[in-house]
């Protein structure tokens, strides 16, 4: 399993997900649709495609535990680069 570094979170393990012959990775894990949405605007922005991933069911605003989690997803190729427009962004 590969590491990389969430900007909450520190040194994590990301989970991977195939897409045709794309491969995507967990780039961010946050719990507020709207941060969510700022960091997906931020990344696409600078040319990152993203998918935004939540088991959320609208009419039930729950926030516990795994059922709260909103994953930001981003190409492995694209890892380092959406690192550094998050950090430019900063």
């Amino acid at each position: 399993m590969n590491n990389f570094y969430c900007l909450n979170r520190g040194l994590i393990k990301y989970n991977k997900v195939m897409t045709g012959n794309d491969e995507w990775v967990e780039f961010e894990v946050v719990f507020d649709p709207l941060e969510a949405e700022m960091i997906k605007d931020l990344l696409e922005s600078g040319g990152i495609k993203t998918i935004v991933r939540s088991m959320k069911v609208s009419p039930y605003p729950v926030n516990i535990g795994r059922i709260g989690e909103i994953k930001i997803l981003v190409k492995s190729s694209d890892l380092e680069e959406a690192k550094r427009v998050i950090e430019k962004a900063g």
